[in-house]
Protein backbone atom coordinates (compact mmCIF):
# COMPACT_ATOMS: atom_id res chain seq x y z
CA UNK A 1 0.00 0.00 0.00
CA UNK A 2 1.63 3.37 -1.02
CA UNK A 3 1.93 6.49 0.98
CA UNK A 4 -0.36 9.11 -0.18
CA UNK A 5 1.76 12.50 -1.22
CA UNK A 6 1.69 15.26 1.57
CA UNK A 7 -1.33 17.94 1.42
CA UNK A 8 1.61 20.32 2.05
CA UNK A 9 5.63 20.49 3.43
CA UNK A 10 6.76 21.91 6.81
CA UNK A 11 8.27 24.67 4.49
CA UNK A 12 4.92 25.86 3.71
CA UNK A 13 4.41 26.10 7.79
CA UNK A 14 7.64 27.99 7.78
CA UNK A 15 6.71 30.40 5.29
CA UNK A 16 2.97 31.15 6.65
CA UNK A 17 4.51 31.54 10.28
CA UNK A 18 7.44 34.09 9.32
CA UNK A 19 5.10 36.02 7.43
CA UNK A 20 2.58 36.58 10.15
CA UNK A 21 6.18 37.27 12.21
CA UNK A 22 7.45 39.80 9.61
CA UNK A 23 3.57 41.68 9.81
CA UNK A 24 4.60 42.15 13.51
CA UNK A 25 2.16 39.63 14.89
CA UNK A 26 2.29 36.67 17.44
CA UNK A 27 2.04 33.61 16.35
CA UNK A 28 -0.49 31.71 18.38
CA UNK A 29 -1.68 28.61 16.96
CA UNK A 30 -0.90 27.14 13.58
CA UNK A 31 -3.73 24.40 11.87
CA UNK A 32 -3.57 22.42 9.51
CA UNK A 33 -6.13 20.66 8.26
CA UNK A 34 -6.67 17.08 6.29
CA UNK A 35 -6.98 19.17 2.63
CA UNK A 36 -3.66 21.13 3.63
CA UNK A 37 -5.32 24.41 4.05
CA UNK A 38 -2.68 25.98 6.50
CA UNK A 39 -4.49 28.49 8.94
CA UNK A 40 -2.49 30.86 11.36
CA UNK A 41 -4.05 32.20 14.15
CA UNK A 42 -2.24 35.37 16.12
CA UNK A 43 -2.08 36.17 19.28
CA UNK A 44 -1.57 34.12 22.97
CA UNK A 45 -2.95 30.87 22.98
CA UNK A 46 -5.20 31.85 25.91
CA UNK A 47 -6.80 34.56 24.03
CA UNK A 48 -7.81 32.53 21.21
CA UNK A 49 -10.03 30.02 23.31
CA UNK A 50 -13.14 31.33 24.23
CA UNK A 51 -14.36 32.32 27.09
CA UNK A 52 -17.90 31.49 28.58
CA UNK A 53 -19.87 31.96 31.76
CA UNK A 54 -18.88 28.97 33.70
CA UNK A 55 -15.12 29.79 33.68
Amino acid sequence: MSHPRATFKQVDVTRAAKGVVAAGLRVGRVEIDREGKIVVLVGDASTQAEKNDWD
